[in-house]
């Protein structure tokens, strides 16, 4: 694995995130969201802001039914 490889983080409309390398395109269906770096710093962003594993339907979902 090259160590000086650099990452973006990308999220999708379901609020997920991904790692994906900075010098590839952005696959469809997924945005950066402007965090870009080594491997370990782009996961430890993604540690610190992905804090609800369920995906975006799935929280709205449960939140109109516990309404």
């Amino acid at each position: 694995m090259d160590d000086n490889a650099r990452f973006q983080v990308l999220r999708n409309d379901e609020d997920q995130y991904s790692l994906w390398p900075a010098d590839l395109e952005v696959p469809e269906g997924w945005r950066p969201v402007g965090k870009e770096g080594a491997k370990d710093e782009c996961s430890a962003y993604v540690d610190e802001v992905w804090t609800d594993m369920r995906p975006r339907s799935l929280r709205e979902r449960m939140a109109n039914g516990a309404s």
